[in-house]
């Protein structure tokens, strides 16, 4: 009678461990992180869970998190915008500056936006039409921009907009700690969740930045989804350089100074991969939640600002490092579970 028994081999059933951290993805991690943070900082930090703290926590979170929507894409696609602090520099600057020339608000926002949207299109066709790096061109533009915001506006600092504007950008809803801002923040959430997730456009950015030449052969215009990226990347920067200026009550050149190495590291702390084609956007908005409570609870137990940047700046070469290292320790394991088992595989009858 043949023996039916199962041969099992050690490959076949991988340590309880390795099953485990197969599960576990960095998005997810990166959540649970978040959560106990929060944990921690109501129970541990003074003045963390009150209602005006929780508010200023959300309001200098917003334009991280505003720019990390069209950031999450564009670097799924493969690409960067380093340049998003100097539009939203250049955008509030010239906020002012037509401010001053007494133009009204409601003409002067839309002007912005285009005005975003003109950055971003230089940016976008330097790179999809000439072919250069995302990463160089916008360090240059970075610098171009910023330095035009400063000819703009000059050394100048306004502060006289209209009260029902400043109310918006730092008001609450009634006695809540909800700011005005997270409402149409939210709106704008929900749309670019569908977009990645859920529409063919999604589909092409994740195909496009996981492999670029293999989309291109599959009938995606790759050149046209990223230049549609950096534009609306541009044009969110400029809205996030209004909101800065009305949240602060104040518009000047260096506004939003320092803002994209934030929300490179609150996008890559998400779980986003730098190569592309990997990322989900509740992984980013997790990070960006993550690196403002971080922050948040540094200032609140008087941690100084050059310190925070260093946290930063560490964050930063961690969320880059650590998916690196565990795609890495996953293949090696793969590679010695295939070994095993092909070690394992007795020769046929007859081969020698």
């Amino acid at each position: 009678m043949p023996d039916t028994t199962k041969t099992t081999t050690p490959a076949a059933q991988p340590p309880a461990l390795a099953r485990l951290a197969g599960a576990v993805r960095w998005d997810t991690a990166v959540g649970a992180l978040l959560l106990t943070l929060l944990i921690c900082s109501f129970s541990f930090v003074d003045n963390f869970g009150n209602a005006l703290n929780l508010s200023f926590l959300i309001g200098n979170t917003l334009p991280i998190a505003l720019i990390a929507l069209p950031m999450t894409m564009l670097v799924v696609s493969g690409e960067v915008d380093l340049s998003v602090g100097s539009t939203a520099g250049l955008s509030g600057a010239v906020m002012g500056a037509l401010w001053n020339a007494g133009m009204t608000i409601e003409t002067i926002i839309p002007l912005c936006l285009l005005l975003g949207v003109i950055c971003g299109l230089i940016n976008g066709l330097l790179v999809t039409r000439l072919g250069l790096p995302s990463l160089a061109v916008t360090i240059g533009t970075m610098a171009a921009y910023r330095g035009i915001a400063q000819i703009v506006l000059g050394s100048d600092s306004v502060t006289d907009f209209p009260t029902q504007y400043l109310d918006f950008g730092a008001g609450r809803i009634g006695d809540t700690f909800i700011p005005y801002a997270a409402i149409p923040f939210t709106v704008l959430l929900a749309v670019a969740v569908v977009v990645l997730h859920a529409t063919p456009t999604g589909r092409s950015l994740f195909a496009t930045g996981a492999g670029e030449d293999a989309a291109r052969f599959s009938g995606i215009r790759v050149k046209r989804l990223k230049l549609s990226m950096f534009v609306t990347t541009g044009a969110v920067s400029a809205l996030t350089g209004v909101f800065w200026a009305l949240h602060y009550a104040s518009a000047r050149y260096d506004n939003a100074t320092g803002l994209e190495l934030s929300v490179i590291a609150a996008v890559l702390l998400g779980g986003i991969d730098f190569d592309g084609g990997k990322g989900t956007l509740g992984g980013a908005i997790a990070g960006v939640l993550l690196l403002g409570t971080l922050q948040n609870v540094m200032s609140l137990i008087n941690v100084s600002a050059q310190s925070q940047i260093v946290v930063t700046g560490v964050l930063l070469v961690i969320s880059v490092l650590a998916p690196r290292v565990g795609r890495q320790v996953s293949q090696a394991r793969a590679r010695r579970r295939t070994t095993a088992t092909t070690a394992a595989i007795p020769p046929r009858a007859g081969t020698a």
